[in-house]
């Protein structure tokens, strides 16, 4: 970590809000696209929390 100048936290900080505001971009732009492919997929994803949790729940009890 000593290697580690000002300069390099500046780029890595200037290129992380460039890439947020591009994802975010990205994003809004294809909304209407996601709104009609992946309409349901919220089931799915809380389908897979619901098996993680019970999981890790019976991985306690064992």
């Amino acid at each position: 970590m000593e290697n580690i100048t000002t300069g390099h936290w500046i780029f890595a900080g200037i290129f992380m809000i460039a890439f947020v505001a591009y994802l975010i971009w990205s994003y809004r732009k294809d909304l209407n696209l996601h709104k009609t492919h992946y309409g349901g997929s919220i089931y799915v994803l809380v389908g897979i929390i619901v098996i993680l949790f019970l999981f890790y729940i019976f991985k306690r009890l064992l």
